[in-house]
């Protein structure tokens, strides 16, 4: 589940540009108003990068500052660019592109083919793996369908790195890979599968990149007719980029600097695709004068789940480790994360699943839980384990929700009834947008109540009932919407894979749980040979491991379960041991403890308009806070905002405290933003304890930054002193 589908799903459009910035914290706004030259924003999980990329974007098109039609944001999933369309739409900012790299390059490619080459465009296969197939026989070189996997997966790894067939075993030697097989029959394979291609006039997925590129670069018309219709670039999840993709946008670009990039180094977990960091740390040197963001606050998860997260990246080595975020919770605190050792991975399963039946008995919804493992082939025995307990569940990665026979009939059926309307005698006794969904759906199988058990009628029950509460939602944000309107909706979802919710228990790999969040996640197999993998033999490999352990826990809102087992088998040996990265995190375990963070901490470094190479990261020493009572260093963000441990004593004003409450109140319902927006409740309890006496003073309490000592200052101070406030309080 997305964090768009979590909080409201259809919020109503901000009525200006300036009500756009509303609610975005000093860091999220940075990013919303610097629309000019590069910008990197460098963003924790967790910490709102999407809402603000998506804020800034619409607050330069509602503010007058771009044009829609000049915008081009990019990313990686359809499911995410369905998303930021979505959430575009709802901000007011309609008319920009919002796109994966290969969707925005596909589309110029069919535009500007019968200029740039003549004729009719290649056919694009779906699937590369037969053509694979088919060069391993002409080869004569058997291939199982593990080995056919493996090797299209070196062909793709070797185009978007722009590795030709003659160069393979060279690049694959100095990337560390460990080939499938040997690297003269992959080059060779290869050299054959290029050739097949080319005699069936068919184009695989990298060649719509690789294509694009080439004719953006030896046609300077159609590359100057692409840079004037887009000025303006956003690249989201850029530590995911690839060389080829990299290469693409410099076309894009020209020679222009309008560029927002967002990523973060430590959720690199896609490296064996081509993908790499690289772009994202040396952002800095390719553009001297870029302004970087830091977004640490971490809106998604608790203290508890934090504190892991941060955990596991003290421990890690290497680049992206040097570059790492220090997160830290905006939540109210929860539950430590539990560590269970099981016998074998049946009774871990049945485990997971009893523990799951007993969270849904008590409230928790199937739909705001998850179960994460290494690879795909751990996912059987928890799919039975699941059934055999009665927890409906789903599979993330397998059929896709607009793929399934069901929602395609009920969809065409849907459309159906909206273009007959009141000659439709399904929806006779249908008052409202709901009911019709409900009447034209219970004819394919939907019911009040769902089926007992699991298996393929509750399967397809679950389907329907996602398209119900759809139509709850979208009638509740639009009392005037018409059964075509939500058709609509469906096949602007079904573009973009943007599912809405299913009312089962998620199964999902850590790859393809990225992007994602529930409030209930269990990691499983946390076991040597599992997490890290076996193959994982390289100091680089074993780092993406530990970061694909980091992507896993900060999928967790609020409670995380974390589980190994000593065999695989009932009755086998138990020499399986818990993950080496949960050494010194989990309770009764030892470890070398986390180095301190080199650039953890949020903020906004301004560009510098100096040469390049007098351009060097600063490193700035930052001194221990400790508690102003008993001397301790502190840690919480809580404690550090008070600048005292929660156990010590307060010597708080109480009467100051509930002032500040109330005035607080009241400049929310002005602003029309959350009372945390103005101060937290810790920011009001600093203030209230300290009691400070003039600007200084009030500057120096943690959450108090110069923004918010402009905006209020003089009624806090005001407030401090005794005073009571009249007029229109702060100044706008």
């Amino acid at each position: 589940m997305t964090a768009a589908t979590h909080s409201t799903l259809f919020p109503p459009v901000p009525d200006s540009a300036d009500a756009v910035l509303e609610g975005l914290d000093p860091e999220q706004r940075e990013v919303a108003t610097a629309l000019r030259g590069p910008v990197c924003v460098l963003a924790g999980a967790g910490t709102g990068k999407t809402r603000a990329i998506t804020h800034r974007i619409a607050y330069g098109v509602r503010a007058g500052i771009l044009q829609p039609s000049s915008v081009l944001a990019v990313t990686f999933t359809n499911r995410a660019a369905g998303e930021m369309r979505g959430r575009l739409r709802g901000l007011g900012a309609v008319g920009v592109q919002a796109r994966t790299f290969h969707s925005a390059a596909l589309r110029q490619l069919q535009y500007f083919w019968p200029k740039a080459v003549g004729g009719s465009m290649p056919r694009l296969v779906d699937r590369k793996i037969q053509l694979v197939a088919d060069a391993a026989a002409a080869c004569r070189i058997r291939l199982d369908r593990g080995e056919l996997r493996d090797v299209t997966g070196e062909i793709e790894w070797s185009k978007v790195t722009q590795t030709v067939p003659a160069d393979y075993a060279a690049a694959a030697a100095k990337a560390g890979r460990e080939s499938p097989r040997d690297p003269a029959e992959i080059a060779q394979l290869y050299s054959v599968y290029e050739d097949l291609k080319r005699d069936r006039s068919v184009i695989d997925f990298e060649d719509v990149l690789l294509l694009t590129v080439a004719v953006l670069q030896d046609r300077h018309d159609i590359a100057e007719q692409v840079r004037a219709q887009y000025q303006h670039f956003v690249v989201d999840e850029y530590q995911d980029v690839s060389p080829l993709q990299q290469r693409l946008l410099e076309l894009w670009l020209g020679d222009r600097d309008d560029l927002c990039v967002v990523g973060d180094a430590s959720q690199t977990i896609y490296s064996f695709t081509g993908a790499t960091p690289d772009h994202l740390l040396d952002f800095r040197v390719r553009h001297p004068g870029a302004t970087v963001v830091k977004l640490v606050r971490d809106y998604r998860s608790t203290p508890q789940v934090v504190h892991l997260a941060n955990g596991l990246l003290a421990q890690a080595r290497g680049r992206a480790a040097d570059h790492r975020l220090e997160l830290v919770s905006q939540r109210a605190a929860g539950p430590e994360p539990r560590y269970t050792e099981y016998t074998d991975e049946p009774a871990e399963a049945e485990g997971a699943a009893r523990r799951i039946r007993e969270l849904i008995a008590a409230g928790v919804p199937a739909s705001e839980i998850a179960i994460l493992f290494r690879t795909n082939s751990q996912s059987e025995t928890y799919e039975q384990a699941l059934a055999d307990a009665g927890v409906p569940y789903q599979l993330r990665g397998a059929e896709r929700f607009f793929d399934r026979p069901e929602v395609r009939r009920a969809i065409v059926n849907l459309r159906g009834a909206a273009r007959f309307g009141g000659n439709d005698s399904r929806l006779d006794d249908a008052v409202d947008l709901p009911s019709q969904v409900r009447a034209v759906l219970s004819g394919e199988g939907w019911t009040t109540e769902p089926p007992a058990g699991s298996g393929a009628v509750r399967e397809r029950w679950e389907s329907l009932a996602a398209l119900v509460n759809l139509a709850h939602d979208f009638a509740a944000a639009d009392r005037g919407a018409t059964l075509a309107d939500l058709v609509a909706e469906l096949d602007e979802r079904a573009n973009a894979q943007h599912a809405p919710t299913v009312q089962g228990v998620t199964l999902a790999s850590l790859h393809s749980a990225k992007g994602l969040e529930w409030d209930v996640v269990f990691l499983v197999g946390v076991a040597e040979g599992m997490m890290p993998i076996t193959y994982a033999k390289t100091d680089e490999q074993i780092e993406e491991e530990r970061r694909l352990l980091y992507v896993g826990v900060t999928r967790a809102r609020e409670h995380l379960h974390v589980s190994w087992a000593l065999s695989r088998s009932p009755g086998g040996r138990p020499n399986r041991r818990p993950s080496r990265f949960l050494d010194g995190l989990r309770p009764g375990s030892t470890g070398t403890a986390g180095r301190g963070a080199t650039g953890g901490a949020g903020g906004i470094e301004r560009g510098r308009t100096s040469r390049p190479e007098a351009v060097a990261p600063r490193r700035t020493q930052r001194t221990p806070a400790r508690c102003r009572v008993c001397g301790r260093t502190l840690t919480d963000a809580g404690e550090m905002k008070l600048m005292r441990c929660e156990d010590c004593p307060s010597d708080m004003d109480e009467g100051l405290y509930e002032r500040l409450r109330e005035w607080r109140a009241d400049q929310a319902r002005r602003s029309g933003q959350p009372a945390f927006c103005v101060f937290t409740d810790k920011t009001l309890v600093a203030i209230a304890e300290a009691v400070p006496d003039d600007e200084h003073e009030l500057a120096r309490i943690p959450g108090v930054g110069q923004r918010k000592l402009n905006r209020y200052g003089a009624d806090v101070l005001a407030l401090c002193a005794g005073q009571d406030l009249a007029g229109d309080g702060a100044k706008d």
